[in-house]
């Protein structure tokens, strides 16, 4: 009875709670590096409103083999918090800019222990409603080359290789023609050549006159 009786005094004075969309959160789906460097990790949102002054952001990290996942990077009202107890309270900060919607960190000097699963959550309010958004850590002590690098290369050469082929044959064309035109205009010359000798030898016989009954 309350609810309602509030829902229309709302109606009354015609103030309507304003309605909160769904926000979108984008992190990079894989991170490769080095034992010892530092690596950015991405993340932002999408969002119909405004940037909100409100707007926050939160990590999470679940470290490969475990279920359980620690909280190690929390911004809101302005202030980053750095988790102070976990396994980044040294080597963690906050490198974005939430005016911009962007909420990345940076890990400093990295360790095998790093491998696992970085998980960003944002808010805008009124929107609230969003689906937080993963990323994985892989440090190796050599980077591997990615499948996609080498995918990447082979049809680079594929199609180089094709360009060339396509070259050659307009090229081959080309020269064929010039040959033929050559040729046949050497033809030509000849028998320009072969006519005017002839014509200057043919001597027209005298003219007789035939004398007068």
């Amino acid at each position: 009875m309350l609810t309602l009786v509030a829902l229309a005094s709302l109606v009354v004075l015609g103030i309507v709670p304003e309605k909160s969309e769904a926000i979108v959160i984008y992190t990079g789906w894989e991170r490769h590096a080095l034992v010892g460097s530092d690596v950015r990790l991405s993340c932002s949102f999408f969002s119909w409103r405004w940037t909100s002054e409100d707007v926050t952001f939160s990590w999470t990290y679940r470290p490969d083999g475990s279920r359980d996942s620690i909280s190690v990077f929390h911004y809101t009202g302005g202030v980053a918090y750095v988790d102070n107890k976990g396994p980044f309270r040294d080597r963690l900060e906050f490198v974005g800019d939430p005016s911009r919607r962007d909420g990345s960190i940076l890990l400093k000097n990295l360790d095998f222990a790093d491998n696992g699963t970085f998980t960003c959550d944002a808010k805008n309010p009124p929107d609230i409603v969003g689906r937080p958004s993963s990323v994985r850590l892989l440090v190796f002590e050599k980077v591997p080359i990615q499948a996609g690098v080498i995918t990447g290369s082979i049809i680079g050469a594929v199609l180089g290789l094709l360009v060339l082929i396509v070259v050659i044959y307009y090229l081959m064309r080309f020269l064929v023609a010039r040959r033929v035109f050559s040729l046949n205009v050497s033809k030509h010359g000849k028998k320009k050549k072969e006519g005017s000798q002839q014509r200057q030898l043919w001597t027209p016989p005298p003219l007789t006159l035939a004398p007068r009954p």
